[in-house]
């Protein structure tokens, strides 16, 4: 390569630049190019800013970018041998124990997440030498290289690749693009009604959608095929710098690098693992332009800034077309699934205000709740803990039976069968707008033909065995792990998976006894004010460490299902991110769900009774529920999670820890704020990105929306204004990710990808279990059951009259357990000789005393019979939505039908004309004969 001190000039075919440059710009000659030393004036500003995102001739487009380290002048370089091979190993076998624990690239993010996490020793002579060769065999498979050492970032050099247009055209091909071909076709929405309504709809909600120039009307769309360099004449071809987006572009040049490596050394190295070893820093492909300033331009970078990452438009459509343009299908896709679950969760919202707005409208006639209240009712109950506590009056339960009929009434039956079907109807949903955005954006036919490549762990590792094997190697055998060298990684996996979950269960039972344990030195205190609202105080305090342990648990669980994920050396960034969501997911989840499971399904049923606790942990007595039931705890707990773990850990962190990362930096920078600035309007689009942060992938935004999906269905029926909070908080929600992806973070590479992969199984599968969830917490935690069975079987004038009475038994105080009566027997002035306890037992003066009744086996038995009932009708009734609404929409599936038409239409006409050329040429002239001389006479 010929090489010049700051510019590195491509040798390329100067007979085939000007065809390369899109057959409307001049030869590229090295000799005419800008050097880099006259790109900047004297005091640092570009002399040429309207060079853009483009070489330094101003005419080839940077498509992507590598940073790497250069050595700074005034450093003394040691001496190092040259790049050998036994130098080499040598080296990698020490850096291997370095790698071992840390985590490797995740498809598609910004590669500098491993550049940072697998930083070695490797000499700076070293990774040049790896950089020379890498850049070498980049140039034969005809990309075009620029090197800028002469940045404004000090110690930071910038590799800018070209990918010219036979390069783009060659791997359009290999990858099986599809373009948009000449032939252009209308589009019918339907039948007549139903595009009438269309119309009709799109007139009314005009304000809502974002105001995205479209290139070509909705009513007519391009066919696709996967390009091919002989039918070129098929595409339109008459802009050539335009029919490869630049997102396009980069991917193709993405797909080289991945594919391109060095392989002077014993084992071949890829762009994963010189980025991983730190030959290379970080890559990424460049933002359009800027978003603010005089001389931003108009692109589509700041268009999304204006109509999508901006809280002023929160109320609009989110241009899914120009965000899956920019940022590529698998993104398009995830803000595409986070509108409609958002959409839909509207209805939701409103009907859980409506069940909400019923249970305070109906509060003064819930005949339970006023016989609590009633002061007539003089019912002493008996101890809530031993000895510290002492008998109370069941009339101080009147706010707490109020407040649980808001949640605990007939109409959340209701609820919970409505948003089990909101959750299939939210299903179908996606799918047939899945379905109809991979029409729109050509993925009808797209499979995985998109070659995964090998990671660098796995090389590694496949590299450390090699060597292990390399006196006795395996003949005609490739070498690759096996399960037996995975065999110590998965038992890590299942021993740690296991601990940590005991870990979590651990947790919720010291929480437990921390409610135990305050709720008896309440009690005890002398304080008024703190004896004053014992129950709200253990509620709320509770909640809020299960909170705040939740989120600190968080964050320590993604760590370690990273890192064994890490230990199990998946082979391709697919099998790695399954794996890692996975163990993610069910982490996180049980990290999430097991204080609720607790106080919906456990909390209450293992007391005991007066006279015979249970306890645990020596002398601490199990809890039990208010006498309304653990529902109101319940509802508490779903509350302060849901909105703690969306206000702290989804928005607060999403906002702040940008925030403190960019002051830490201002405040390690000799600059201030108006120099910081001055010198960011010097800098260029491949600089400006480089301060960005890096992208790390969409996982965390699904799971964040996945767990927030588990809090709205699962446990629905004990809080109806979960979709409320869930409505509120995806608004923000979805200008904040979009605020980030546009100005926070670099561009990704762009994925394609024609659904939303294991997310959707989670999704279904979490749907099921909120039908069972729901049925058990209506059945078993609720008193619906209980109530409905007093009415029609025991009442005696069929209403709910007596039912307070009917759910509480007798104890008589003289049965009490040595030591656990309560020390202060006369606290309410008189000398109590029977009290009562929520629990359907026989009185002390039966023939079997405490024992189960009969009632309590009735009610045991209709809860058992409602769960079996709700279960099945539910989940029939989703099934037969389920197959009531198609997968594709019909207009969807003709159109579809009519582009495989036209297809073969196409290709029979290109076919028909081949033929008639071939004819034509092998047809022999016959000569011309001279008119007869004889017939023209007359």
């Amino acid at each position: 390569m010929r090489r010049i001190d700051n510019y590195q000039p491509v040798p390329g075919e100067e007979n085939k630049q000007q065809e390369d440059n899109g057959g409307n710009m001049p030869p590229s000659d090295p000799s005419e190019s800008i050097p880099m030393k006259t790109l900047y004036a004297a005091d640092g500003s570009d002399l040429h800013p309207h060079f853009g995102p483009y070489f330094s001739d101003g005419k080839r487009r940077v498509d992507y970018v590598l940073a790497y380290q250069i050595q700074k002048p005034n450093t003394v370089r040691k001496p190092s041998p040259k790049f050998g091979e036994n130098n080499f190993i040598r080296r990698l076998r020490r850096s291997i124990s370095m790698r071992s624990s840390r985590a490797p690239l995740q498809p598609k993010e910004d590669p500098e997440i491993t550049a940072q996490e697998h930083q070695t020793d490797y000499h700076e002579d070293d990774k040049r030498f790896r950089r020379d060769e890498y850049e070498e065999n980049l140039l034969e498979t005809g990309l075009e290289l620029e090197k800028d050492e002469g940045s404004k970032i000090p110690g930071i050099g910038f590799l800018k690749i070209h990918a010219p247009w036979h390069v783009l055209c060659r791997e359009a091909e290999f990858m099986k693009l599809k373009m948009p071909t000449k032939k252009v076709y209308d589009v019918k929405q339907g039948g007549n009604v139903v595009e009438k309504v269309r119309l009709f709809i799109h007139k009314v909600t005009a304000p809502l959608h974002p105001k995205v120039d479209v290139s070509h009307p909705h009513s007519v769309k391009s066919l696709s095929h996967p390009f091919s360099r002989e039918k070129q004449h098929l595409f339109d071809l008459s802009d050539k710098n335009k029919f490869f987006d630049s997102t396009t572009r980069s991917s193709i040049v993405y797909e080289v690098l991945k594919r391109t490596r060095c392989t002077k050394a014993k084992y071949s190295m890829g762009i994963t693992s010189l980025l991983a070893n730190g030959v290379y820093v970080s890559g990424y492909p460049l933002h359009d332009g800027d978003i603010e300033g005089v001389n931003a331009v108009p692109n589509d970078r700041k268009l999304l800034y204006e109509e999508w990452a901006s809280y002023s438009v929160f109320y609009k459509y989110q241009p899914i077309g120009l965000i899956r343009k920019y940022f590529g299908e698998k993104v398009g896709l995830y803000f595409a699934w986070l509108g409609v679950y958002t959409q839909m969760l509207i209805p939701a919202a409103i009907v859980g205000v409506i069940v909400f707005l019923y249970g305070c409208a109906t509060v003064d006639e819930n005949i339970p709740s006023m016989e609590i209240c009633d002061p007539r009712n003089n019912v002493t109950m008996c101890p809530l803990c031993d000895q510290a506590c002492s008998y109370w009056k069941l009339v101080t339960a009147c706010g707490t039976a109020r407040a649980s009929h808001l949640f605990d009434n007939p109409a959340t039956v209701f609820f919970s069968i409505f948003m089990a079907l909101w959750a299939v109807l939210f299903m179908e949903h996606w799918k047939r707008r899945q379905m109809r955005l991979n029409y729109i954006w050509d993925l009808t036919g797209f499979g995985e033909e998109e070659e995964d490549h090998n990671r660098a762990d796995y090389e590694f590792r496949v590299m450390q065995k090699s060597m292990r094997l390399e006196n006795s190697p395996p003949k005609d055998e490739k070498v690759k792990l096996t399960c037996s060298d995975r065999l110590p990684a998965y038992m890590t996996t299942v021993v740690m998976m296991c601990l940590m979950i005991s870990v979590t269960f651990a947790i919720v039972f010291g929480v437990i006894l921390y409610r135990i344990s305050i709720k008896a030195a309440l009690h005890m205190s002398s304080y008024p004010a703190a004896r004053s609202n014992i129950r709200a105080t253990v509620k709320t305090t509770a909640a809020i460490i299960n909170l705040i342990i939740i989120i600190i648990m968080d964050e320590i669980y993604a760590a370690i299902a990273r890192w064994l994920t890490t230990l199990e050396v998946p082979k391709t960034d697919k099998s790695f991110e399954q794996r890692l969501i996975f163990k993610t997911f069910i982490l996180k989840f049980v990290n999430a769900f097991t204080p609720i499971v607790y106080l919906a399904f456990f909390r209450g049923r293992l007391v005991g009774r007066p006279g015979k606790y249970l306890y645990v942990v020596g002398s601490y007595r199990m809890e039990e529920c208010a006498h309304s039931g653990c529902l109101m705890e319940l509802c508490i707990q779903l509350c302060i999670t849901m909105l703690g773990k969306q206000l702290i850990q989804n928005n607060l962190f999403e906002i702040g820890i940008p925030k403190i990362k960019k002051l830490l930096r201002q405040r390690k920078s000799e600059m201030d704020t108006k120099q910081e600035e001055e010198l960011n309007k010097t800098l260029r689009r491949h600089e400006k990105d480089h301060f960005l942060g890096p992208f790390i992938g969409l996982n965390p935004e699904y799971m964040e929306m996945i767990i927030q999906f588990g809090m709205v269905t699962l446990f629905v029926a004990s809080f109806p204004l979960a979709p409320l909070f869930a409505l509120l908080n995806n608004i923000i929600e979805i200008r904040l990710d979009a605020k980030k992806f546009v100005t926070e973070l670099r561009r990704p590479i762009a994925a394609k990808a024609k659904d939303i992969g294991i997310w959707y199984n989670l999704l279904r599968g979490l749907s099921k279990v909120a039908v069972i969830v729901n049925a058990f917490v209506i059945s078993f935690t609720s008193d619906f059951i209980p109530r409905l069975v007093y009415q029609y079987t025991y009442s005696p004038d069929g209403t709910l009259h007596g039912f307070t009475n009917h759910t509480l038994a007798f104890f008589n105080v003289s049965d009490f357990q040595p030591g656990t009566d309560p020390l202060e027997p006369m606290h309410l002035g008189y000398k109590v000789d029977m009290c009562r306890y929520k629990d359907y037992r026989e009185p002390p003066w039966s023939t079997t005393p405490y024992d189960f009744s009969k009632e309590f086996w009735a009610i045991l038995a209709a809860r058992l019979a409602f769960v079996i009932v709700f279960q099945n009708v539910v989940m029939l009734m989703s099934d037969f939505v389920d197959w009531l609404i198609p997968d594709i929409p019909k207009d969807i599936s003709l159109q579809m039908h009519k582009e495989k038409i036209l297809m073969v239409e196409l290709f029979m006409k290109e076919e028909q004309g081949k033929r008639l050329t071939m004819r034509e040429r092998n047809t022999p002239q016959q000569p011309r004969s001279r008119p007869n001389s004889h017939t023209n006479c007359v």
